[in-house]
């Protein structure tokens, strides 16, 4: 049976940038992999972690609470995403395409926070 949350398209772009960003730590120096990796790792997997809480609460007020909690995982996400790149931890392009795939879902979490508040 799938969840409902399973069906919310900014959950499904979260959970696939989780995704890549555990391939993509896997890369990492072995010492960063539980450094920088792990925080990345953590700071990542918060954003859809809060969607599904979220989603699960009876509340909208309460759901759009967890939305701004996953904003601000997303924004840690970017931050640690900028300094791997910065270090040499991450490819250029990669870099590019995971921040791409973070303002995609930005926007989406503001867009669903918009509905849900209308």
């Amino acid at each position: 049976m799938e969840n409902r949350f399973e069906k919310l398209e900014v959950w499904q772009h979260a959970h696939q940038l989780v995704l890549g960003i555990y391939k993509a730590t896997n890369e990492f120096p072995r010492e960063e992999r539980f450094r920088l990796g792990d925080q990345l790792r953590r700071s990542a997997a918060s954003v859809p972690t809060n969607i599904v809480e979220g989603n699960s609460r009876a509340h909208k007020k309460e759901f759009i609470q967890f939305l701004y909690l996953a904003k601000g995982s997303l924004e840690e996400t970017k931050y640690h995403l900028l300094l791997a790149k910065d270090l040499g931890y991450l490819a250029e392009d990669l870099y590019d395409e995971l921040q791409d795939e973070c303002n995609k879902i930005g926007k989406m979490l503001s867009g669903l926070i918009r509905h849900l508040r209308s």
